[in-house]
């Protein structure tokens, strides 16, 4: 259910927010993306004349979506860095070496990155060139950093939040090579009620709390609000309740989004679609469909008018709601003035329910709460509070 009432964040921690756009505005911040495209597509439901308009984070559910062939999809960020890694990520489907696209991307690790990127000849923008000539190092495996995820902001602090559990003790690192063999739901609900009282030791839960580490996994002030004032525990909760529904409720066999991050590879039968051979000749046929923009979903809707059929907005409104009132308003009468009749509406939120959307929107929104509260008890990630699926009525 919407309602209209939001409660007031506390007054803006100068520091913090610095922090968070110099983090957001310099760095790659998310090298893979954190939502699942599995159920993203039920959701969606594209069709054949389909015209996306989504955040490109790392670009794999924009490549996902394309296996639905849609007319077009347009991936719009306003962090350069993502798209960069949106058409790193095409170029290499392009150039139709799937051993070396699975290394870079697969693996996290490739010793000749560069001379790979060399051979790239108008493959890439210029910019999107310069930034990887520049980043080349991320894909080279060092003891300090052996995986590209662990680059990024985001990466970054897997990295550090996996130091900080592998050094709780040796039931845990033991826990977490014995997961990455789990063949049930039975077998991991077992193998995490034994280390559950090893896991949250002092050290994670002091790191898991400090502003620097949320800001570093892409988390801004307001969201850290929306947890606080919202979910019964705060922050130390809202991180323990959704690790254990992750740990316990999902099969961590097919969990690519976890497996990662936890060790800092997929494999061939746990990855993203885009790095699944089988789907590469599709891929190679539609990428053409996708193209990717610099700027904000509201410019792209101001310099690229249109009738679009599906927006996929990711959690980007909680910062809105919080920060940009008025750049909420403006961004829901540009997404308005520019969808079909019936055009289907995806976000997510940290917060248990969405209780920002303006009033003239809501007005104009036919919600579908039983789908997304039935796919959001599935997600494979497990980290967002709830999930908005939503048409456009005339």
């Amino acid at each position: 259910m919407l309602m209209l009432a939001q409660s007031t964040p506390p007054p803006t921690h100068a520091l913090h927010d610095a922090i968070f756009k110099r983090v957001h505005g310099s760095n790659l911040v998310y090298n893979t993306c954190w939502e699942d495209p599995r159920l993203d597509r039920q959701m969606l439901n594209l069709q054949p004349d389909s015209r996306l308009v989504m955040i490109t984070s790392a670009g794999c559910n924009a490549l996902d979506y394309l296996l639905d062939e849609p007319a077009e999809i347009h991936a719009v960020d306003v962090n350069p860095r993502q798209n960069a890694l949106l058409e790193l990520k095409i170029a290499m489907i392009l150039r139709d070496d799937f051993d070396d696209l699975f290394r870079l991307f697969g693996h996290g690790t490739h010793p000749e990155f560069a001379t790979v990127l060399d051979g790239m000849n108008g493959s890439l923008s210029p910019d999107a060139r310069r930034y990887w000539e520049s980043k080349s190092h991320y894909f080279r495996s060092t003891p300090m950093n052996p995986s590209f995820y662990y680059r990024g902001t985001a990466g970054q602090m897997a990295w550090l939040a996996l130091q900080a559990f592998k050094s709780t003790s040796s039931r845990v690192r033991d826990y977490l090579a014995a997961l990455q063999h789990v063949t049930s739901l039975q077998d991991q609900r077992v193998l995490y009620e034994a280390v559950r009282p090893a896991l949250w030791n002092g050290v994670v839960t002091w790191l898991l709390r400090q502003p620097m580490a949320m800001t570093m996994l892409g988390v801004p002030q307001s969201q850290l609000h929306l947890i606080e004032s919202q979910f019964e525990g705060g922050i130390t909760g809202y991180l323990q309740s959704k690790l254990e529904y992750v740990l316990t409720k999902v099969p961590y066999s097919d969990n690519y989004f976890w497996r990662v991050y936890l060790t800092g590879r997929y494999t061939r039968s746990c990855c993203p679609n885009y790095l699944r051979e089988r789907y590469q000749p599709a891929l190679q046929a539609s990428v053409s469909r996708l193209t990717t923009h610099n700027t904000s979903i509201a410019n792209f809707l101001r310099e690229q008018p249109g009738r679009y059929t599906h927006y996929a907005l990711l959690d980007h409104q909680d910062w809105l709601a919080a920060n940009q009132p008025k750049a909420l308003d403006e961004e829901w009468q540009l997404i308005l003035a520019n969808s079909e009749p019936g055009t289907c509406i995806l976000m997510r939120s940290a917060g248990p329910e969405i209780n920002f959307i303006p009033e003239f929107a809501r007005r104009r929104l036919l919600l579908n709460p039983l789908m997304a509260a039935r796919l959001h008890s599935q997600d494979r990630v497990g980290t967002y509070g709830c999930t908005l699926l939503a048409h456009i009525m005339p």
